[in-house]
């Protein structure tokens, strides 16, 4: 299980994350990365923070409830 947060004070928008994962990242009305589930099993989360050019997206181990 991963936690997910995304700093969007660093996000500009480019979508990586979307692309990437798209059923944990969207991009909201004003352009910028918004975090669709916070507790996450995807695998994809590890290779969209990887790929966020801004780094602001924040994958940590969670333990399942």
């Amino acid at each position: 299980m991963y936690r997910i947060s995304v700093d969007r004070s660093l996000c500009d928008g480019y979508g990586v994350c979307e692309a990437i994962a798209p059923d944990v990242f969207e991009l909201g009305d004003d352009g910028l990365a918004v975090v669709r589930t916070a507790l996450t099993e995807d695998e994809a989360v590890s290779e969209a923070c990887a790929s966020c050019p801004m780094g602001a997206i924040t994958v940590a181990r969670a333990e399942a409830a």
